[in-house]
C-alpha cells in the first residue's frame, strides 16, 4: 500500500516538517471524514482511512488520501475487529482515530492489545461514550438539566408509558448483538396507536431511553478536554436539522459560548477523565432552558464550521495525544459564520415536504419557508466537505447523502430497530 507522504492540493503551514508515518482514521464514510482528513494533511500528516469493504466512500476522492478496507462490522463484529488489529501491527501508523460511533467501539476494542496512540475515548471513557444512560448520569451530577428518562428494556414497560408524547432512543448508539454491530432506532410516540407501532418495530431488542419530546433549537459545545481543563472552546446552533424530528443539523452558525454550560461541561468532562476532543450537545427548548442531550466522543458532523473559523480540532487533537505537553496555538477570535451541508440541506427540504410522522410534532416547518432557505445561497455561506482542489468530493458527497437518505427516511415510516 503506497502512502502519499506529500499530499497534493494541501496546503502547509510554513516550517511545518514532514512527517512520514500516517495516521489512520476511519470510518471512511463518516460525516466528519473529509473536514478531519484535511485538518490532519494541512498540518503535515499522511492520511490513511479504513473503510467497509465493498463501499465507495466519496472521501477516496480526497487527493492525498489512501483507502483500506476491513469487513463491515455490521456483518462480522469479531472478524473486523481482527482485521483492524492485523492493519494495526502490519504498518507503521502514527496513531488511530475513529471518526463515528461504529469506529469508536471499534477502535477501542482493536486497541486493546496493541501500543498505537488512540486519539479517541478507550475504556472507561470508550463506555460512556458509547451509553446514554452513563451520558445522563454524568452530565446530571456536573449540574447540567437533564431531561427526566425513564430506561425500558421490555415490551411492557414500554406500553406501560403513559405520559405522552414521548421520545423513544436508543440507550447505546451502537451495540454488539448475535456477533453484529448494531444501531438502535429512535421512535416519536404522540398517541397509543403509535406506542404500539414502535413496541411491534422495537420488540425490547435492546435498551430504550423514554423521554419527554422536548421541542427546541440544538446547540453544540466543543473542545478539546485534558487534566487541565478544556482548551479551544467554541459554539454552535443549528439552523436547520436534516430531519426536523431531530437529527444532525443540515445548517448551523456560530455562537458564543454559554459560561454556566461551559462549567457544567468542564466539570463533566474533568470527573469522568475525558481527555481528547468532545462535543456536548445542548437541546434548548422554545421557555430558554438548556437540556443536556448526548456527549460525542469523536470528531462531528459540522467540523467544517469550526475548521472554517480556524479551530483545527482534529490535528490539534493529534498533537495533544502524541506529546500531551505540545503547545497549541492559541484559539482563534469567536466568528460569526454559517455553514451549510448541501446534500443534507436538500433532504430536509424532501423531509419538509413530505410532513411529520407523527401528530406530536408540534412545530412542524413551513413547507414555503424551508424552499425558501434551503435554495437560497449566499455569498458568505460556508460548505461541509468543500475543498476547492477536491471538487469531485464535495459532489459525490451531495449525491450520496441524498441517495442514501431517500429509501430510509423519506418513505411513510414503519418504525425500525
Amino acid at each position: 500500500m503506497a502512502v502519499t507522504t506529500a499530499p497534493a492540493g494541501v496546503d502547509r503551514t510554513p516550517g511545518d516538517a514532514l512527517v512520514t508515518a500516517p495516521v489512520l482514521i476511519g470510518f471512511a464514510d463518516a460525516l466528519a471524514a473529509p473536514e478531519t482528513a484535511w485538518s490532519l494533511l494541512g498540518s503535515g500528516r499522511p492520511v490513511v482511512a479504513f473503510a467497509r469493504r465493498g463501499s465507495r466512500p466519496a472521501l477516496r476522492r480526497c487527493k492525498g488520501v489512501d483507502l483500506v478496507e476491513i469487513t463491515p462490522p455490521e456483518q462480522d463484529a469479531a472478524q473486523a475487529v481482527s482485521e483492524l488489529r492485523a492493519l494495526l501491527r502490519s504498518n507503521d501508523y502514527v496513531a488511530l482515530m475513529p471518526l463515528d460511533d461504529a469506529a469508536v467501539w471499534l477502535c477501542s476494542a482493536a486497541c486493546e492489545d496493541q501500543a498505537i496512540p488512540l486519539v479517541g475515548p478507550s475504556g472507561e471513557t470508550a463506555l460512556l461514550a458509547l451509553d446514554k444512560r452513563l451520558q445522563l448520569a454524568a452530565a446530571a451530577r456536573a449540574g447540567f438539566r437533564v431531561p427526566p428518562t425513564q430506561v425500558v428494556e421490555t415490551v411492557d414497560e414500554l406500553l406501560a408509558l403513559s405520559d405522552l408524547p414521548v421520545q423513544l432512543k436508543p440507550a447505546q448508539p451502537m451495540m454488539e448483538r448475535d456477533g453484529r454491530l448494531t444501531r438502535g432506532g429512535n421512535f416519536v410516540c404522540g398517541d397509543r396507536d403509535e406506542l404500539m407501532a414502535a413496541a411491534r418495530a422495537w420488540n425490547g431488542a435492546h435498551p430504550l431511553l423514554a423521554q419527554p419530546l422536548l421541542d427546541g433549537v440544538g446547540e453544540g459545545l466543543f473542545g478539546l478536554a485534558g487534566p487541565d481543563g478544556v482548551h479551544a472552546w467554541s459554539a454552535h446552533r443549528r439552523i436547520r436539522m436534516m430531519n426536523p424530528h431531530g437529527s444532525g443539523s443540515s445548517a448551523c452558525a456560530s455562537a458564543p459560548v454559554e459560561e454556566e454550560l461551559a462549567r457544567a461541561a468542564e466539570q463533566m468532562l474533568l470527573d469522568v477523565g475525558w481527555n481528547g476532543l468532545f462535543m456536548v450537545e445542548i437541546l434548548r427548548s422554545r421557555d430558554g432552558v438548556p437540556w443536556f442531550m448526548e456527549l460525542n466522543g469523536r470528531p462531528w458532523g459540522s467540523m467544517a464550521l469550526a475548521r472554517r473559523s480556524g479551530l483545527e480540532y482534529p490535528a490539534w487533537a493529534l498533537s495533544r495525544r502524541l506529546d500531551p505537553e505540545v503547545e497549541l496555538p492559541p484559539a482563534p477570535p469567536a466568528q460569526t459564520r454559517t455553514c451549510r451541508h448541501l446534500g443534507r440541506e436538500l433532504v430536509h427540504l424532501l423531509m419538509v415536504l413530505r410532513g411529520p410522522k407523527s401528530d406530536a410534532v408540534a412545530h412542524w416547518p413551513s413547507r414555503r419557508r424551508a424552499a425558501r432557505d434551503v435554495l437560497t445561497f449566499r455569498r458568505d455561506d460556508d460548505w461541509y466537505n468543500w475543498h476547492p482542489r477536491n471538487p469531485g468530493l464535495f459532489v459525490e458527497d451531495t449525491l450520496r447523502t441524498v441517495l442514501d437518505q431517500l429509501p430510509r427516511k423519506l418513505t411513510p415510516w414503519r418504525g425500525s430497530a
